[in-house]
């Protein structure tokens, strides 16, 4: 028995250093790394080909398979399970530098272990006749709904303050039940020329930087959105918990690294995204905007309420977005019907719509992690009970144990 976690640990390793010497090739392969120096310096110095970190990962993933896991523990069982879609994904991915052409489908099966099943277009037109009723007047839709939302705009010289004071709210509702290490900490910082709106470097020992991105204006319903997904109990959170009960509990190497288009990925944005409502549950949030966030930002609170309810309509119209993707990844509709289509379901302006684009075109079937991925982590997480205190249990242990998309199907 001793030698099957013997294998998985030369496995892990391997997987490491595939993952390592393939960030070499594409540079946002690799979102976090926190593992001995060395190792990055020697992939860094002599990386193997494509075809031949494609060919060792195929390898590495049949030598997981052959693992038998009747003989493992439930911890253990996870492990290799996770190991194996971890190195399903590397394969594909590398297969996807040496021109293979996967289509949306077949690329979020492939990298994130998923099956999509898109939602018509159609099926959104009820919500979009809600909002009709919320802003009413003349014009189109998407212009009247961009001329509310811009009303609530966080000036860029209150930004900083404002977002400090959301991520700390984040922050203490998250440690009221997932203990963290006192080294834990995060540092803030305002960028552009991104292609995302947020993003959590995890840099180890409990450390992230969360950086915000500029180019477009930040509403203040993002405030809460990005202090909880980028840090608590978001990203930062997850990355933390990896690195204590996985990497440095018990020396699994392989949540040492964290590569970008990979099974984590769904787990690491689906929960960052759901983590939002079991930060704010009910009117919670709306209370604490009103309360803390408007004033920061030089906003009327009365107004507050309204703006909420109008960000929960939207938030329907979701799913909207990865139809829209997966269409326009497949080539069944040009930019210019993208655009088109996600101003009349997602409400945006011309600028918006682009910069929304823009993240398809670069990222392609990673943009279901958010929605399938919430979907798939609310629902196994609300099968736990209604009690807030086992909720978070159970968001703590699937944060803290390598799960994978299929154990979240399988519920807790």
């Amino acid at each position: 028995m001793a030698q099957h976690p013997t294998e998985l640990d030369r496995i892990a390793r391997e997987y490491v250093q595939i993952t390592l010497e393939a960030g070499e090739w594409e540079a946002e392969y690799v979102d976090a790394y926190y593992g001995p120096p060395e190792w990055a310096i020697a992939a860094k110095r002599n990386p193997r080909s494509v075809d031949t970190l494609k060919v060792a990962a195929a390898q590495a993933k049949a030598h997981a398979l052959a693992v038998d896991p009747g003989i493992l523990d439930r911890l253990t069982r996870g492990r290799r399970a996770f190991l194996i879609g971890q190195l399903t994904a590397a394969e594909a991915r590398l297969a996807m530098h040496t021109g293979t052409r996967f289509s949306f489908d077949e690329e979020a099966r492939q990298l994130f272990g998923v099956n999509f099943v898109p939602k018509p277009l159609e099926e959104f037109d009820p919500t979009l006749a809600e909002i009709e009723r919320m802003v009413p007047g003349p014009g189109p839709l998407w212009k009247r709904v961009d001329e509310f939302r811009n009303r609530f705009i966080i000036p860029v010289d209150r930004l900083a303050a404002v977002m400090q004071a959301s991520i700390a709210e984040c922050r203490r509702r998250t440690l009221a039940y997932i203990p963290m290490p006192p080294e834990e900490k995060f540092s803030l910082e305002l960028v552009s020329g991104k292609p995302w709106g947020g993003y959590n470097y995890y840099k180890g020992n409990a450390t992230s930087v969360i950086q915000i991105n500029t180019d477009l204006p930040v509403l203040m319903d993002r405030a809460v959105d990005l202090g909880c997904h980028e840090g608590y109990p978001g990203h930062h959170v997850y990355n933390m918990l990896l690195e204590q009960h996985l990497s440095k509990a018990l020396g699994w190497v392989e949540f040492m690294v964290y590569p970008l288009y990979s099974p984590e990925s769904l787990l690491a944005e689906g929960s960052a995204n759901y983590g939002i409502d079991l930060a704010f549950p009910a009117d919670e949030r709306t209370a604490f905007e009103a309360r803390v966030l408007y004033p920061l930002a030089g906003l009327d609170p009365a107004e507050a309420p309204r703006f909420a309810k109008l960000s929960k309509s939207l938030q329907k119209q979701a799913g909207a977005r990865f139809t829209i993707a997966r269409d326009y990844v497949d080539g069944r509709i040009d930019r210019s019907t993208a655009i088109a289509l996600q101003q009349k379901y997602l409400l945006l302006s011309v600028e918006r719509a682009e910069k929304s684009l823009e993240f398809t075109t670069h990222y392609r079937s990673y943009v279901i992690n958010y929605g399938l991925g919430m979907e798939l982590v609310k629902a196994h997480i609300e099968a736990a009970g209604e009690c807030a205190t086992m909720r978070w249990k159970e968001m703590a242990r699937i944060l803290s144990e390598p799960t994978t998309p299929a154990d979240l199907d399988a519920g807790p």
